[in-house]
């Protein structure tokens, strides 16, 4: 497995930085059509829209994740999203299939919150609080060392687009769950199947140990002090304004956001929901949005020739700055390099670990068709 921290300052060559867009497009364009069926481009939907433009395929972590094994005849896939993703993608792809990531520093700070070793701490204290009584879930946003130490135990993989369904299925095979690394989906997730706040405790990687105000005995969730730097940036405050300003607006956000933000809006869910909701409003309807503005301001463009008044909830928001690290100059290249025979940025994920990592993504899907 590629050391991603080695290139975290990778320099491709001048004349891809130095390059007009125009020129650009018609690199990919050429080396699109000379590669064939042999290449398959996928694309997150927090792109921005001139990766988007280029794909074959658009999702979000569950619909890529379900998308990338259908792709049988591809020699390589060109994964325009982040490290994890480009790791899910080797895991469940075929052997002799390539994945590589446009720019290897494109990682993901909410996956980077939770690692192996942390993971080994924290389960060892748990085993001793409740004995066998916890299964382990991880968000797909997460390494695949993390998705291989679940699987050892049986736990499983999830996405914000199956959570609810998934965190159900896992309440009939263990008392307690332990949920990582984002604590707002974890959170948000038990929650709205009807598990209370005060059933909840919170894993501090940071200070190995867990906060919680109560008996034990009581716990049936326990989530991980993770978050997502974008999700985080959504407040009450923003959504109270929204409504100030527009009072027949319906306020739609993702479950990494906080738990008084998603309590305030009209509906939450995944990216692919919010994508589905947004396409159902009708002329005249006005939504705000919490997401990643990428997306929403490409809904926004959309939305606005069917007379349906999109708007971010936060128009100061950063986009993902590692996903953004994706772009025109590093596609270009590094389809220029496959189309001279050369493959660079190779996402390998270890047999070992792929094989355990695998378990836990497989059992996502077997209990998400």
């Amino acid at each position: 497995m590629l050391d991603l921290k080695a290139f975290e300052k990778q320099a491709i060559p001048t004349m891809y930085e130095e390059a007009k867009n125009y020129d650009l497009k018609k690199i990919i364009q050429k080396q699109k059509a000379k590669l064939g069926d042999k290449l398959v481009l996928l694309a997150h939907h927090y792109q921005k829209d001139d990766i988007v433009e280029w794909a074959d395929e658009v999702g979000d972590s569950l619909e890529l994740a379900k998308k990338v094994s259908n792709h049988k005849q591809a020699e390589v896939i060109v994964f325009c999203g982040v490290h994890f993703m480009a790791e899910t993608a080797d895991i469940l792809t075929a052997q002799k299939q390539k994945v590589l990531l446009p720019d290897l520093s494109a990682g993901c700070s909410m996956a980077d919150m939770a690692n192996a070793n942390q993971l080994k701490i924290a389960w060892s204290k748990l085993k001793s609080l409740f004995n066998d009584t916890v299964l382990p879930i991880t968000y797909i946003n997460s390494t695949a060392e993390v998705k291989a130490f679940i699987g050892r135990y049986g736990g499983v993989t999830v996405t914000s687009g199956n959570a609810e369904e998934i965190v159900s299925w896992a309440f009939t095979q263990s008392k307690r769950i332990l949920f990582l690394p984002d604590k707002h989906l974890g959170c948000n997730t038990a929650y709205h199947l009807g598990i209370p706040l005060n059933q909840m405790a919170t894993w501090h990687p940071a200070t190995k140990d867990l906060s919680y105000e109560g008996d034990l005995q009581d716990v049936r969730v326990i989530l991980w002090e993770g978050f997502c730097s974008v999700h985080q940036q959504f407040t009450p405050l923003q959504v109270k304004r929204m409504r100030k300003l527009f009072p027949d607006i319906k306020v739609i956000v993702h479950p990494e956001c906080r738990k008084d933000v998603v309590d305030l809006a009209d509906d939450f869910g995944s990216t692919a929901k919010l994508i589905k909701l947004t396409h159902k409003a009708k002329p005249g309807d006005r939504l705000a949005i919490g997401t990643d503005n990428n997306l929403v301001g490409r809904l926004q463009k959309e939305m606005k020739e069917k007379g349906v008044f999109v708007h971010f909830l936060n128009p100061m928001a950063c986009a993902c700055l590692t996903m953004n690290r994706i772009d025109l100059p590093h596609l270009a290249w590094i389809l220029d390099e496959l189309a001279a025979g050369r493959v660079q940025n190779q996402i390998t994920v270890f047999d070992e670990t792929t094989k355990w990592a695998k378990l836990t993504l497989d059992k996502m899907l077997e209990l998400t068709k």
